[in-house]
C-alpha cells in the first residue's frame, strides 16, 4: 500500500485534527468561535481555514506544487501575519500536519514499511512551509507599508493644518 492511498483513507480525520491544531493557535474565546460558528458569513476566519486545510490536503496527496498550494497557502497565511502572528506562529500549522501523519497513520506506516515515502512526504511539507514563509514576509511587507503611508499622510496632515507647510516654488512662467 502506499503512502498516499493511506492517508487519502485518514482524510477525514487528518483534515479534521489538522484544523483543530490551526484553530488552537488562537486564544481560547477566538478558538470556541472559531470551532462552533460554522457559517461562512458569521466566522470567514473559521472558514478559510477549514476550506484551505482541505484544498493543501487533497494537494499533499497529489503532489505539492508550488504554483497550486500558493493560493491555499495565501488565503490562510494572510490572515495570520495581519493578526500579528510571529512567522514561526503562522507558518507552524504546516509542520503540525507532519505530526498528525506520525500519530494517525505511522503504525500503518511502520507496517506496510513506507518510511522513504513518509520522509519524501515530510520534504514536500517542508517545502509547503517555506512557500508560506515567503508569502507571510511579503503580507508582512504590505502591512508595514500600508502603515507607513498611513504615518506619512498623518503627518503631511498634521503639518497642513498647523500651517506649517511650505509650498516649493516651481518654475516662473516665462513671459513671451
Amino acid at each position: 500500500m502506499k503512502l498516499k492511498t493511506l492517508l487519502a483513507k485518514h482524510k477525514s480525520a487528518l483534515i479534521s485534527r489538522w484544523v483543530d491544531a490551526i484553530v488552537e493557535t488562537y486564544p481560547s474565546e477566538t478558538a470556541k468561535f472559531l470551532k462552533n460558528k460554522k457559517d461562512q458569513f458569521s466566522n470567514p476566519v473559521g472558514h478559510t481555514i477549514v476550506s484551505e486545510t482541505k484544498n493543501l490536503f487533497d494537494q499533499v496527496l497529489e503532489g505539492v506544487d508550488r504554483e497550486k498550494v500558493t493560493p491555499f497557502l495565501d488565503r490562510i497565511i494572510r490572515i495570520r501575519a495581519i493578526q500579528e502572528f510571529t512567522p514561526s506562529q503562522a507558518i507552524s500549522f504546516v509542520f503540525s500536519l507532519k505530526y498528525l501523519i506520525r500519530e494517525i497513520v505511522g503504525p500503518e506506516i511502520d507496517t506496510e514499511d513506507l518510511d522513504q515515502e513518509l520522509v519524501d512526504l515530510e520534504a514536500a511539507l517542508d517545502f509547503m512551509a517555506l512557500v508560506a514563509f515567503d508569502i507571510y514576509m511579503s503580507c508582512r511587507e504590505q502591512v508595514y507599508d500600508i502603515r507607513a503611508k498611513e504615518v506619512q499622510q498623518n503627518a503631511f496632515l498634521l503639518l497642513k493644518r498647523a500651517n506649517l507647510l511650505v509650498e516649493k516654488p516651481g518654475p516662473k512662467p516665462e513671459d513671451s
